[in-house]
């Protein structure tokens, strides 16, 4: 199964054959458009899709192509940090609380985690911090076989703050111990924080690249899955991100 996350930088509708290029049985779709409000070419394009988004301009959104089955996943639920003297709201919250995550199955057979982290400045859990408060809530549900989280992280070990319980590289190490690896690491060998190939540039400005983009799949994924990264020069003119492309043989 071919599956591909690509944060399309907007206007989704307007680059439907882009994405159909690249083959998938799967797309996985940052910042696209609710189908809902599209209808004609887009919405029938979508068929059988999943959208979660808190505007219908940019969501994430999940497509199955060549008669790939998907069903959402019902995940709620809350999380609560004790041992505090004065108990504070910020001290527990839910999975309604956190933007932008879609569980799903394909199949009945693979589960995944759709990821487009949101956050601001103002936000001490912003992106990753996001992700670490979901996966406080739902580890339970991913520490299983045939699991895979993809998507748009926004984050990237070189962002890691001493301070921070919640920061990359504490992510990674916590989803390491449920059997949980970033593929893109496993199959190239280089280390978190010193990646060689590109998933975003900033501004499409080619001087600032950055890799924000993962595929993290439980322990029996990896010696039967593989992984590829889109280059700046087919994609740069039609997003600021790459698509990151998956293969599972299973």
């Amino acid at each position: 199964m071919k599956i591909v996350t690509w944060n399309c930088n907007g206007g989704f509708r307007k680059k439907l054959r882009d994405a159909d290029s690249l083959g998938a049985d799967l797309l996985l779709i940052q910042e696209c458009e609710n189908p809902a409000f599209h209808p004609g070419h887009y919405q029938t394009w979508a068929g059988d899709y999943l959208w979660a988004g808190t505007d219908k301009n940019r969501g994430i959104g999940v497509f199955p192509r060549n008669g790939a089955r998907i069903s959402a996943l019902d995940w709620q639920g809350k999380f609560s940090i004790s041992g505090f003297e004065r108990p504070h709201q910020s001290q527990s919250w839910s999975t309604a609380d956190l933007k932008l995550f879609l569980p799903f199955k394909v199949n009945d057979t693979l589960t995944i985690l759709g990821v487009w982290t949101k956050g601001s400045n103002s936000e001490a859990f912003g992106y990753i911090g996001q992700f670490w408060k979901y996966l406080q809530i739902h580890d339970s549900e991913l520490a299983h076989p045939g699991t895979m989280i993809i998507g748009d992280f926004n984050s990237n070990a070189i962002w890691d703050k001493p301070d921070r319980w919640w920061s990359h590289s504490t992510v990674v190490a916590e989803l390491a111990q449920l059997n949980i690896h970033s593929l893109y690491h496993h199959s190239s060998g280089e280390l978190q924080g010193s990646e060689s190939e590109p998933t975003f540039y900033l501004h499409r400005n080619r001087q600032k690249p950055y890799h924000i983009d993962f595929a993290f799949v439980s322990g029996d994924l990896l010696s039967s899955s593989s992984i590829a990264v889109g280059k700046a020069a087919d994609w740069l003119h039609v997003s600021d991100h790459m698509p990151v492309i998956v293969m599972v043989n299973q």
